[in-house]
């Protein structure tokens, strides 16, 4: 079950109904690439937090030893992919429960954010 949860505003407008929408777009467009299945079908996401123009997406793997380079492929792609989408401007990532965790969620949160060098 993904608990979705939006800061700072006491309702929901239609701005964020739709930046909502258009998250959830490209988080379903996101595989594993290990067996080719969205990461939304899997129920890999746990949470999603909107605040302002920054999204933190808590995630987990497969299983506890998928292989790392799959891991780091997810989260990265959940970066990306949620940065081209306009009024996000910072994205984090939070894997849990992987063996490389620690070392996923510094390498993809420390990525250029392509916004920025522009």
């Amino acid at each position: 079950m993904v608990i979705y949860s939006i800061d700072d505003f006491p309702f929901m407008s239609q701005d964020i109904q739709e930046l909502r929408r258009k998250i959830f777009d490209e988080l379903s467009g996101i595989v594993d690439p290990e067996i080719n299945t969205s990461i939304t079908d899997l129920e890999l996401v746990d949470n999603v937090d909107i605040s302002n123009s920054s999204v933190q997406v808590d995630l987990h793997l497969t299983s506890p030893f998928c292989p790392a380079v799959f891991g780091f492929k997810i989260c990265q792609d959940i970066h990306d992919h949620l940065l081209k989408i306009d009024g996000v401007n910072d994205v984090k990532v939070n894997v849990s429960n992987h063996f490389m965790a620690e070392a996923i969620n510094n390498q993809v949160n420390n990525s250029p954010n392509p916004k920025k060098s522009a």
